[in-house]
């Protein structure tokens, strides 16, 4: 940062000031001094000129009212910024409390306690309460509660949250109380270590965080004794607080608005004399020394900040003082891109913005612990911790929208960095670090991974101060030779392409060259340098001490030139040139004798060493070339940093560039070009071939280019010189200065619609290109009408105005980007209209395709497969969407073999997520009835060996004999359309069922599908029967029930049979039952044991014989086995009977009737 003194206001009657607070938040500031004197100032900026902003602008006093009511020395003021009020109390303790009321101070409270002196008041931070701490010890807390202590004389008192009081004792203690008046503790004292004599406390000041902090944990509580010795806090009980000693008499001390920098007020006695001198010195949070500014007069008594912390106000005797503050933004300028960075009271870390100042546009990205920005070129270098745990950096460089390229992590303290087009040099205060950074351009990702490995050897280097670096021992980073102490620490850092200066705090200079590091020469100069720069070829060096006084060094002999006279003239003494109060400066980029400076509020150019007339402004410089200066008012910007207005951003023309302009305007070309002759520069060349081309002067137009070396402008004059017409002449020349509407006027005038359409095309107007075409007589091109209706469509598609661009996209026949716009307007039904028009085999029909397939519609997407001839991708897509039958049936129909494999696949799959069911269906669908019958039998068998309801089970085993009898059909069918009517039907059944043996591998389920449905449904039947008092009809169901011991467990079928006969009074079939229950196997001899006592029991009442005689062999008849009644179970001995056409299983006609559908396979009677 840097700070002056701006302006003093004279207090009347000599007065003597007593202290002085500045409005954050209104602007007033408030004084107040002996005999009762307290004003109220406000300096106000009164300026018509846009350019002239902030610090520059001129201010007055827009209010200078003097306050009556108190009578003895005013001591303390204190503002309420949020309500507007000013609180103040003198000498014999009379508190007023003001009010503005239009525009006007006016008392609305007065209290005296008539006891003692008021010693310091202090708000909290939303304005609700004040404390009041007296002399003899009173503490008054007003509107939360009022405490009495007897505290030993309490000096100052100062807050941050609610429920923290800090009193400042007469013997330099503080103490902690809680807010509702108790003690807590005792504050350590750190700074005052080995400090003797008696000590008061000079000042508490605790910034509440409003503006955000710097750093995370940064240091807010400042805790300064008059001795001059200083701690800086965390919070109240920190342990470690940076201390400081300013070796002054310290009377104030005050945080500036975001608490970056403090202010330290009083007196310091210089050591070779006997007098003292007024001071304020500007620490940061941490401790490091920022500036000392040395201010006029006897005793200062007070410091006050400006809201904005651009001004700090004095009170020094009976004056106030005013000094400008320039702060040391973190800011940058790369490729028209203004880069800057803030603070945020929500969060920790700094926000970075990238405001491109050609398009307006800003994008922002945060970075924690931020220390520096830097720019060079197109890219910027962002410094910042990379770890608050481990004391490591990094280098993040980025181009100018803030996108990160690479990135270096360090170990070195990056205090000062500079950059330039191939090297980023960090410095520490004992070392340099370089990095030879480079930026893919043309390169893919793995080519830049390969460069990286191979070269990065020799793209780091670390070197340390006070070593005599050459090109021999260059070698990879060793960090571990850079902490070594040394006595002469870096202070500042700049670089060009060839070479690097290194200042140090001795006032010696460094001179290395760059690529290759080796010191050249060292320069010893009378003073600390703060800022360095060098110029564009690297010959002189500009250097900016500690106290703003800017010199300049030679670093290369020049040459003197001879006038003609025998007198050898030269650009004048560089080692005599000084100016002060400079802070800021930039070299011009393509003259190293032309550099810009900032003086205070004025901005000099200097062309060899000789200034021009001054500029008001307070703006930083960005960019110095062709012969104009880009200043950016940070100041402004800073006050709303997310909305960076462009009214910040100013250009200013140099003299010559003012004067050469004005001569074109008002006295000719030809001796503008003699001025510029004497002085020239490719910038004022250009501005005469262009004041030569507005006037058709050809001659001196190519000769200005020439000069300039622009070669476009040396054709386009050429190409003038071959134009026959005056007025087409013109009109090219309107085009080439960008008055395009004047050009097309003189087009269209000249009858030459051609040339105004081909001038909107070339400038992408392709409305007004549409407007031309149709508006204009004659046929036009159809060609032309079909590009620009395309484009207009490209330009609404771009802003995703979809169904502006398709009624564009229609008229200009672009169907590849109308399949887009459908797709994204979702108008299928659209798009289906593109698939019918286009042509077979078209390329954009896959598109298409896959369009469709995204959204699941899987018919359309086929048919726009097949029309290009991808039945590949079609069957994919049916897959992707499940639709196996599709699938299956386009893999047959083209003579695909991989749809199985990919059945299986998916098949496998859901088996492996247990989910069978899903794959029944699977296979269903896709037509495999055999694959999914095996996995249909698989569940019916597992539910059964559960013991699940015997009704589920039997279902399940119909659905999959149902699926087998589906596979029968299938291959009937197969065979039946390869015979294409050459077989007979027998000959192709025959086929298929000698296909089926063939192919299939299990004949349980093929031969024997519906077996398992049968059994249980012989089982039901049996059971119901036996409910319902059919005895002997229950008893012949449960002894058919006896052909199936492989699927219903004997246990179960031979305790049915034994329950039925002995309901029938069949004792001896019921005693065979039992016999056979007896002599089971897979009962334990527990189970037989029951079944025996069972049967004594019932035996030993009942012979086992049958009570009539059962026909168990009638089943049997002369052909063999005969058919079973599935309603009743009974054998049919009947030659008419009823089949049912699915399961193909058989009922007696009486009985069948009964019924609506099959009882075994459910399929509805016919």
């Amino acid at each position: 940062m840097f700070i002056y003194l701006s302006k003093k206001i004279a207090i009347p009657n000599n007065i003597h000031l007593k202290c002085v607070s500045w409005n954050k938040d209104q602007g007033f500031i408030a004084c107040g001094g002996d005999d009762g004197l307290l004003r109220v100032l406000k300096l106000e900026t009164q300026t018509d000129d846009v350019k002239i902003k902030g610090l520059a602008a001129p201010s007055n006093l827009s209010m200078n009212q003097t306050l009556e009511g108190h009578s003895g020395a005013v001591q303390v003021v204190t503002w309420n910024e949020q309500y507007e009020k000013l609180t103040t109390s003198d000498q014999n303790g009379l508190i007023i409390v003001w009010m503005l009321y239009k525009g006007a101070w006016y008392e609305e409270m007065i209290n005296n306690r008539n006891k003692s002196v008021v010693r310091s008041m202090s708000w909290n931070t939303d304005g609700q309460k004040i404390c009041i701490v007296y002399e003899d010890g009173a503490v008054i807390v007003v509107f939360l509660l009022k405490i009495r202590r007897n505290v030993d004389r309490s000096q100052y008192f100062s807050n941050k949250i609610y429920k923290i009081l800090l009193f400042g004792m007469a013997n330099g203690e503080v103490h902690i109380y809680d807010n509702q008046g108790n003690l807590i503790v005792k504050m350590t004292i750190s700074c005052l270590a080995n400090a003797t004599g008696a000590i008061s406390i000079a000042g508490i000041h605790w910034y509440a965080g409003t503006r955000g902090y710097v750093e995370p944990d940064c240091p807010c509580l400042a805790i300064c004794f008059d001795n001059g010795r200083c701690q800086v806090m965390r919070y109240e009980n920190d342990e470690n607080p940076v201390c400081i000693d300013t070796l002054m008499s310290v009377v104030s001390i005050q945080w500036n608005h975001c608490g970056s920098v403090l202010a330290v007020a009083g007196s310091l006695r210089a050591s070779h004399l006997e007098k003292e001198f007024n001071v304020v010195q500007f620490y940061t949070p941490f401790g490091e020394h920022l500036r000392t500014l040395k201010v006029p007069g006897k005793q200062m008594t007070g410091v006050g900040w400006e809201g904005g912390g651009l001004r700090i106000g004095l009170a020094v005797d009976s004056y106030i003082y005013f000094a400008n503050i320039r702060p040391d933004y973190k800011w940058g300028y790369c490729c028209s891109t203004v880069v800057y960075a803030y603070t945020k009271p929500e969060r920790q870390d700094y926000c970075v913005v990238f405001w491109d100042t050609k398009n307006n546009e800003k994008f922002v990205k945060y970075v924690k612990s931020l220390m520096s920005i830097t720019t060079s070129g197109d890219f910027c270098i962002l410094a910042s911790k990379a770890d608050d745990t481990q004391p490591q950096y990094v280098l993040i460089l980025c181009n100018s929208i803030g996108t990160p390229l690479d990135s270096k992590y360090i170990d070195i303290d990056p205090l000062f960095v500079t950059m330039t087009k191939t090297h980023v040099i960090a410095a520490s205060k004992q070392a340099f670090y370089l990095w030879q950074y480079r930026v893919a351009k043309k390169l893919t990702a793995l080519e830049i991974n390969q460069v990286t490995r191979t070269k990065k050897e020799g793209r780091e280097r670390v070197y340390h101060i006070d070593s005599n670096p050459s090109a021999a021992n260059d070698s990879s980073p060793d960090f571990a030779k850079a902490f070594t102490a040394t006595r002469d620490p870096i202070c500042c850092i700049t670089a060009t392409d060839k070479t690097l200066m290194v200042g140090r705090e001795s006032g010696t200079i460094h001179r290395y060259s760059l690529p290759n590091v080796v010191l050249l020469q060292k320069y010893i100069l009378n003073n600390r340098a703060f800022y360095l720069s060098l110029n564009c070829n690297s010959s002189r060096l500009a250097i900016i001490d500690i106290a703003g006084v800017l010199t300049l060094l030679d670093l290369d002999v020049r040459a003197s030139a001879d006038d003609g006279t025998g007198n050898l003239a030269s650009a004048g003494d560089p080692s005599k040139f000084e100016r002060k109060d400079v802070w800021d400066m930039k070299w011009a980029h393509d003259n190293p004798d032309l550099f810009a400076m900032m003086e205070k509020t004025r901005m000099y150019v200097f062309r060899d060493l000789d200034p021009e007339e001054p500029i008001q402004t307070s703006g930083y410089i960005c960019n110095f070339e062709d012969l104009e200066i880009k200043s950016v008012l940070l100041d402004e910007i800073m006050k709303d940093p997310e909305r960076p207005n462009k009214d910040n951003l100013i250009n200013f023309e140099i003299r010559s560039l003012r004067d050469s302009r004005a001569l074109i305007e008002k006295v000719g070309i030809e001796d503008a070009s003699q001025f510029i002759k004497d002085n020239p520069h490719p910038r004022l060349w250009r501005l005469l071939a262009e004041a030569a081309l507005q006037k058709l002067d050809l001659k001196t137009a190519e000769q200005a280019f020439v000069r300039c070396k622009d070669y476009q402008g040396i054709e386009f004059v050429k190409r003038l010189g071959n134009l026959q017409s005056e007025p087409m002449k013109q009109a090219e020349v309107a085009a080439y200065f960008s008055r395009f509407e004047e050009a097309e006027r003189m087009y269209l005038d000249m009858d030459r619609r051609d040339l105004a359409i081909s001038l909107r095309m070339k400038l992408g107007d392709w409305f007004r290109v549409l407007q031309l075409l149709k508006t204009g007589s004659g046929d036009c091109d159809d060609t032309l009408l079909e590009q620009a209706y395309n484009a207009i469509g490209n330009y609404f598609a771009d802003r995703q105005k979809w169904v502006n661009a398709v009624q564009y996209y229609l008229q200009g026949c672009n169907q590849e980007r109308l399949a887009e716009c459908y797709y994204m307007l979702e108008d299928y039904h659209g798009l289906e209209k593109l698939t019918a028009i286009l042509p077979e085999n078209h390329q954009l029909l896959p598109d298409i395709g896959q369009m469709f397939a995204t959204v699941g519609m899987c018919e359309q997407a086929v048919e726009a497969y097949l029309k290009c001839n991808q039945p590949k991708a079609a069957v994919d897509t049916c897959v992707h969407l499940n639709q196996w039958n599709k699938a299956v049936e386009l893999a047959r129909t083209h003579n695909m073999k991989e749809i199985k494999s990919l059945l299986s696949k998916y098949a496998s799959h859901l088996l492996e997520k247990n989910k069978t069911l899903e794959a029944v269906e699977l296979y269903r669908k896709a037509h495999h009835f055999l694959d999914a019958a095996k996995l249909m039998f698989k569940i019916a068998d597992e539910e059964a060996e559960k013991g699940t309801r015997p009704l589920r089970v039997k279902k399940l085993y119909v659905l999959a004999a149902r699926l087998v009898e589906n596979y029968h059909e299938q291959m009937k069918t197969s065979q039946q359309s390869k015979a294409k009517g050459k077989k007979s039907e027998a000959t192709s059944a025959l086929a298929g069922l000698l296909e089926e043996d063939a192919t299939s591998s299990d004949d349980r389920i093929v031969d024997h599908a519906w077996r398992g449905a049968e059994a249980y449904h012989f089982f039901l039947l049996a059971q119901r029967q036996l409910y319902e008092g059919y005895m002997e009809n229950a008893m012949r169901t449960a002894l058919h029930l006896r052909e199936y011991e492989d699927i219903i467990p004997a246990v179960e079928i031979y305790s049915l049979l034994a329950v039925c006969a002995a309901a029938n009074r069949a004792f001896g079939t019921c005693s065979q039952a039992f016999i056979k229950l007896e002599s089971l196997e897979s009962l334990d001899l527990e189970q037989r044991q029951l079944y025996e006592d069972l049967a004594l029991e019932i035996f030993t009442k009942h012979t086992p014989k049958d009570s009539h005689v059962v026909e168990l062999d009638r089943s049997e008849g002369a052909e063999g086995k005969l058919p079973t009644c599935i309603v009743t179970g009974q054998p049919i001995q009947e030659y008419q009977f009823w089949m049912c056409s699915v399961c193909k299983h058989c009922a007696l006609g009486q009985e069948i009737c009964k019924y609506n559908c099959c009882p075994l396979c459910h399929t509805p009677v016919a």
